[in-house]
C-alpha cells in the first residue's frame, strides 16, 4: 500500500517539471532554467493622470528596451486573516485601558464582517525569467542540452551567470518605475511552488536543502 502511494506521488512529480532549484535558479527538466522577480504592487488608481500616463509610458519603454523573453505572472488568491483576528483579541485581553480594549474589540469585529461580505484578495506579482541551453551557442543547436555540457555543474554555472545578468538589468529597470522587486531565493521558491501546487500555505522551516522534498502530496499521505 505504502509502495502503490510513492509510485503516485513518484508520478505526479514528474508533471511539475522542475528538477532542482540551485541558490535562485529553478533547475527545469526540459534541460533549461528560470529565475523569479517578485514585485511589490503600485496603488495604480491613486495615482494622478500624470503619473498615469508617465507609468504607462515608462512600462511600455521597459517592454520594448528587453533583449530576452519573461513571463509576468499574476497570482490571486483569498486572504486569510484568521491570524490576524487572533492578533487583535490577544491585544485586546492584555489591554490595561478598557476603552482601548472595547474599540480594538469592535475593530476586530468590523474586520470580520468585512470579510464575511467581500471577498479580500492578496495578490503577488512575479516575473520569470527563463534560460535555455541553446544559448550558449552554435553547437546547442546541433545537440541536446546533455551532450552539450560536459557535467551538470557546468549547465547550473552558465545558468546562474546568465540569470543574474539579466535579473540584475530587470530590477535596474523596475526600479526606475519606482516598484520594489527582489529575486526570489531557493526557501522562498519551495514555498511559492508548494503553495500553488497544494492550494495551501508552508511554513518556512518545512524547506529543505533537497528540492526532492514533495512539492504535490498525493491523497492522504506524505
Amino acid at each position: 500500500m505504502k509502495q502503490t502511494a510513492q509510485k503516485k506521488r513518484a508520478t505526479t512529480q514528474k508533471f511539475i517539471g522542475i528538477q532542482n532549484i540551485e541558490e535562485s535558479v529553478v533547475i527545469l527538466s526540459s534541460g533549461n532554467a528560470c529565475s523569479v522577480i517578485e514585485v511589490n504592487a503600485t496603488n495604480f488608481s491613486l495615482l494622478s493622470k500624470e503619473e498615469q500616463d508617465t507609468k504607462i509610458f515608462s512600462y511600455a519603454s521597459l517592454l520594448n528596451s528587453l533583449s530576452f523573453p519573461i513571463q509576468i505572472i499574476i497570482r490571486s488568491r483569498r486572504l486569510d486573516i484568521t491570524s490576524y483576528l487572533r492578533l487583535l483579541d490577544t491585544q485586546a485581553e492584555q489591554s490595561q485601558n478598557p476603552a482601548l480594549a472595547s474599540q480594538i474589540r469592535l475593530y476586530r469585529d468590523f474586520v470580520k464582517e468585512l470579510v464575511k461580505v467581500n471577498t479580500v484578495l492578496d495578490k503577488k506579482f512575479y516575473i520569470t525569467i527563463p534560460y535555455s541551453y541553446l544559448e550558449k551557442g552554435v553547437s546547442a543547436v546541433k545537440s541536446s542540452s546533455k551532450k552539450t555540457y560536459s557535467s551538470k555543474d557546468e549547465f547550473i554555472n552558465d545558468a546562474k551567470a546568465a540569470l543574474r545578468s539579466k535579473t540584475e538589468s530587470l530590477l535596474a529597470q523596475l526600479a526606475r518605475l519606482n516598484l520594489r522587486a527582489r529575486t526570489l531565493e531557493k526557501e522562498e521558491l519551495v514555498k511559492l511552488f508548494y503553495e500553488i501546487y497544494n492550494g495551501g500555505t508552508i511554513e518556512t522551516n518545512q524547506a529543505t536543502d533537497d528540492i526532492k522534498t514533495i512539492l504535490i502530496k498525493s491523497g492522504g499521505s506524505t
